[in-house]
């Protein structure tokens, strides 16, 4: 797949809500999101004291790091306009 190229900030917002940063932010979003859920967590999941909050914590343990692999990735492939 050619790496996505990109100008504008709503060009890159498109790319990522199309999935084309997946392949590089899906694994480290993996990875980054179970470490700081384990980290920030796992008292409470081991406790067996999980409420629909703690849910929420997880989710945004690992949206966070997609975002910012993704950002990461499209700040590589970005296409700046000469004007």
């Amino acid at each position: 797949m050619a790496r996505p190229v990109w100008s504008r900030p709503t060009d890159a917002v498109v790319l990522v809500l199309r999935g084309r940063t997946a392949r590089v932010a899906v694994p480290v979003a993996a990875v980054v999101g179970t470490v700081i859920s384990v980290v920030n967590q796992a008292g409470v999941i081991v406790a067996g004291d999980m409420t629909g909050m703690t849910w929420v914590r997880i989710v945004v343990n690992y949206v966070v790091p997609y975002i910012v692999a993704s950002v990461a990735y499209l700040s590589a492939c970005r296409n700046a306009r000469k004007e």
